[in-house]
């Protein structure tokens, strides 16, 4: 399952795998406003800053979705596809294709293909910078995060040793988070210089990781503990403390394997 907020924060979209669907909810009374049916099993989502338009990918595909009219296109690609965002604007979608390890640019108004880069990892990963100048991926094949710039026509910047086989990642203005979830720990890099500064346990099996808007707390989502690990950014930010033990701040117990959230200002 996977969710992401409307930019009017009035809805929750939430992509379910049984059953097959994306769903919208009401955040006023968090009642189901509508579900779309999907026809292939899904592996992720991403919604268009815009709040028109939501990109899902699956095994075979990657399509994208009219929110007003909800629609589903046609393929724009086949292949093993995963992790799928937009690039600055909206128009430009860039999936990554697991299988032939590469990421694919799709142009969203004419639904051609624009090109392929091939990278060193498996692209099961995707993680923007702030100012969506920076990509950075993570995946099999590498302890590392590759760092692409993502331009009409990308280019691989670099590759950075980081973590133990790192997955889900998150930024805030000055940070890359990255879990790392056979080892229990996130990486911390910095996101000008792209040096780790910091390595602090969190829990057992560290899936998914964000950020709350104010920059004040990166949220860790332990998927074997079924816990939400709480780091203070600005406590890393400053690097006052040689081992970032200050940064670790609390465990909040969620349940059952949690896999993904959202934050929401109040």
């Amino acid at each position: 399952m996977e969710m992401f907020l409307a930019p009017d924060e009035r809805s929750l979209y939430v992509l379910t795998h049984e059953p097959r669907a994306l769903v919208s909810i009401s955040l006023e009374d968090l009642r189901v406003e509508w579900k779309l049916p999907l026809t292939e099993e899904p592996v992720t989502a991403t919604l268009a800053s815009d709040g028109r338009t939501v990109a899902i990918s699956s095994a075979g595909n990657v399509r994208l979705v009219d929110l007003g009219a909800r629609a589903i296109g046609p393929p724009l690609g086949q292949g093993d596809f995963g992790a799928v965002r937009f690039l600055k604007g909206d128009q430009t979608l860039i999936a990554a294709n697991r299988g032939d390890r590469r990421l694919s640019l799709y142009d969203v108004a004419s639904r051609r293909l624009i090109t392929h880069l091939p990278i060193s990892v498996r692209p099961d990963q995707l993680c923007f910078n702030r100012d969506l100048g920076q990509l950075f991926v993570t995946g099999e094949g590498m302890d590392a995060v590759v760092v692409v710039y993502p331009f009409y026509t990308p280019e691989v910047a670099k590759t950075v040793l980081a973590g133990h086989a790192p997955g889900a990642m998150a930024t805030s203005e000055k940070l890359l988070f990255v879990a790392s979830p056979r080892s229990g720990d996130v990486s911390i890099l910095n996101v000008a210089t792209h040096r780790v500064i910091a390595v602090v346990q969190v829990g057992s099996d560290p899936g998914f990781v964000t950020v709350t808007p104010d920059d004040l707390y990166a949220l860790v989502l332990n998927r074997s503990s079924g816990d939400v690990a709480v780091l203070s950014v600005p406590t890393i930010e400053s690097n006052r403390n040689r081992y970032k033990s200050a940064a670790f701040l609390t465990v909040i117990p969620v349940g059952s394997r949690p896999v993904s959230a959202t934050v929401r200002a109040v």
